[in-house]
């Protein structure tokens, strides 16, 4: 929570050329603020939802990098399909969450803000199940965090689309292979990979498609993710 998904994730879909979609403002924007949304409905409801937006999402065609909010690993639907798409881990510290986050926009904080570190010992597990990479938001300055995301995004499509040429060419020495289909195959998937979601959990940033930007501490209310 708080690993600060939402800026990086616009910084890294800007450069690449690519849509930024937020879990939390598509969220707010359906549901209204989430901190309300807790208050009225508990947690396992607002776990539900965020859940089937972010399925909705992943399903949506195109290249797109996804912010996910650091519960959203806790679903196990969730997890399972970041495990298909690149997800970046963006990871903080307690010190750092405190000095610069809205604690009274963060449900699971604005009553305890210690309890932040309590929450990322029970999640980290999971936020390490599904993370391809794992980046430091709090050792790092933005442009230099942006820059070496774009790279780790573009260096995991290259290898996206080298083995889906390798597969292609097995393909077609099989007995009944159709090369040109099965190439013209590979590039399809390819495209998809190469846009969808670079990734701390998830996306499809996450996010946090091209980038799966989920975040431990902090990947997806407006302007910053809220849990």
């Amino acid at each position: 929570m708080a690993a600060g998904k939402t800026s990086l994730g616009r910084r890294v879909a800007k450069e690449l050329g690519i849509p930024f979609v937020d879990s939390d403002v598509v969220f707010v924007r359906k549901h209204g603020a989430i901190t309300d949304f807790f208050a009225a409905h508990g947690e396992p409801e607002f776990r539900r939802i965020e859940a089937e937006i972010i399925a909705s999402e992943l399903a949506e065609p195109g290249t797109r990098i996804l912010a996910l909010g650091g519960g959203a690993v806790l679903s196990e639907s969730t997890r399972e399909l970041l495990r298909r798409h690149p997800t970046i881990l963006l990871m903080t510290t307690q010190e750092a969450v405190l000095r610069t986050a809205n604690i009274s926009r963060r449900p699971l904080l604005r009553d305890d803000p210690s309890a932040w570190g309590r929450i990322l010992a029970e999640r980290k597990p999971l936020y390490l199940e599904v993370a391809d990479v794992t980046f430091r938001t709090d050792r790092a300055g933005k442009e230099q965090l942006t820059r070496r995301v774009v790279e780790w995004a573009r260096a995991y499509a290259r290898r996206e689309r080298a083995a889906a040429q390798v597969a292609a060419v097995h393909a077609a020495a099989q007995p009944g292979g159709r090369g040109p289909a099965a190439s013209e195959g590979a590039e399809t998937v390819q495209g998809e990979t190469d846009t969808n979601h670079p990734g701390e959990p998830g996306a499809n940033l996450p996010a946090e498609a091209g980038v799966n930007l989920p975040a431990e501490a902090e990947t997806h209310g407006v302007g910053e993710d809220q849990d």
